[in-house]
């Protein structure tokens, strides 16, 4: 089967210098949740930047399921849903038309965004506030909201980066439940051992832009 993602002796060097990855190769396999771990500063962001296209690397190969993000990069992209650590939507928009005009970035149509969208904010605890002003959000409520923006293509690849930042305990529980019933593949990319303990298959390890072998999450 065609790996999920495919990484082989991937390079970025920062205009400034900075070696970010030092060829770094690693696989996930479809249908597997996998994690990245490692302090800031380790690479991890930037392996899931050049992968979702938001970073040009330096040399080296990236696949998802099988499309060369070079090559076939639209087609890359389709796959994947990503949810970023920062907060990105427009505050002043009701959440069901965040999601619905992330559709239209992917081709799908209103008629179908919109029940779609409804049931992602149904399923992910904001179902009551889909119509309110994303501003009356909270912390949590609006990382879940990025998590239904990120999924509205249905997309088989699915990245978080640092989804637990400034988020308490019972929102914390609550993504963990959503993630164990989510059903595709998953890239979490955290500090948080815990998290990844609870929700993943399998972790690697990244230390200064280098990687280890992939390891069991109850390693």
């Amino acid at each position: 089967m065609t790996p999920a993602l495919e990484i082989k002796d991937l390079r970025k060097v920062y205009g400034t210098g900075t070696e970010a990855l030092k060829g770094v190769s690693l696989t996930v396999p479809t249908g597997d949740f996998y994690a990245l771990l490692g302090p800031n500063g380790a690479g991890k962001t930037t392996i899931i930047g050049i992968a979702t296209g938001l970073v040009n690397k330096t040399s080296g190969s990236v696949k998802v399921f099988g499309h060369d993000i070079d090559q076939e990069p639209e087609l890359a992209k389709l796959h994947v849903g990503l949810v970023g650590q920062e907060i990105n939507f427009n505050p002043f928009e009701k959440p069901l038309d965040v999601v619905v005009n992330q559709g239209g970035y992917y081709g799908v149509p209103r008629s179908v965004a919109i029940p779609r969208a409804k049931k992602l904010l149904q399923d992910l605890g904001l179902g009551d506030k889909m119509n309110q002003n994303g501003l009356t959000l909270s912390g949590g409520m609006k990382r879940r909201l990025m998590i239904a923006r990120a999924l509205i293509h249905e997309p088989k690849f699915l990245i978080l980066d640092e989804p637990t930042n400034h988020l308490d305990l019972k929102t914390v529980l609550a993504l963990e439940n959503f993630l164990k019933d989510y059903e595709g593949t998953l890239v979490l990319v955290s500090h948080d051992r815990e998290l990844v303990r609870n929700v993943v298959d399998r972790t690697y390890e990244l230390k200064n832009g280098t990687i280890s072998k992939g390891l069991s999450s109850e390693s």
